[in-house]
């Protein structure tokens, strides 16, 4: 279980965010805090794997507090959640170690797609040891997340687009139709339908199998940074 502190200055915002939190599976609220004296002090307790921070805070900003909990030797991850759109703020939060930036204001989906990111960068880092090129790309692509909201042609459906993104997301190398299939629960004809939608449109890259038949075998991969 992934544990999550919620901070932000309105009460009723905070609630809001870890009613989010609790509706995506593996993760939990542990705490939340309303300034940044009371996130150190949730911090200091322990246990907190990951904090929401927003920026607008009544005795520090968040990027001040997300510098202090670095230099306190804390190593929670964080994903910014504000209303602060300057690019100054944002890149400040990356040159600190933001994971996320999430603008506000936002609905559920959207900070459930930062949070899934988030869930699977740990399930690509859980016993990783020393790191290929493959495994690092990996890495580094696990905390994208794709755009599934693009229009989609007529007889396709946002919800399968994204099943197939996270099953090629998951996956630790490039996978056939058939074995996007096995693991979607789709036919084979719908994942390869969606497949070559999705290659066409530049969400998946597609390389070239080839076995002793001499027909290549069409496998798939989710783009990095789509």
């Amino acid at each position: 279980m992934i544990e999550v502190l919620v901070v932000d200055d309105d009460f009723r915002v905070a609630e809001i965010n870890a009613a989010y939190v609790g509706r995506v599976p593996g993760f939990r609220v542990r705490a939340t805090a309303h300034n940044a004296a009371q996130a150190l002090e949730a911090l200091e307790g322990g246990g907190i794997d990951l904090m929401l921070l927003d920026h607008y805070l009544p005795d520090e900003t968040g990027l001040s507090l997300m510098r202090r909990v670095r230099q306190l030797g804390h190593h929670t991850d964080v994903i910014m959640v504000t209303a602060a759109r300057d690019v100054t703020t944002v890149q400040t939060a990356m040159r600190y170690g933001a994971l996320q930036y999430l603008v506000k204001p936002f609905a559920f989906p959207g900070l459930r797609v930062k949070l899934e990111a988030y869930a699977r960068l740990r399930r690509t880092l859980d016993g990783a040891g020393e790191a290929g090129q493959d495994q690092v790309d990996r890495i580094f692509g696990a905390l994208r997340t794709a755009s599934t909201t693009a229009p989609l042609p007529k007889g396709h459906s946002a919800p399968t687009a994204d099943l197939i993104r996270r099953v090629l997301a998951d996956a630790a190398r490039p996978l056939s139709a058939h074995e996007v299939a096995e693991r979607s629960g789709l036919s084979r004809s719908t994942a390869q339908r969606y497949l070559k939608r999705l290659e066409e449109s530049g969400r998946l890259s597609l390389t070239l199998r080839y076995g002793e038949t001499g027909r290549p075998e069409h496998r798939y991969a989710w783009a990095t940074g789509r």
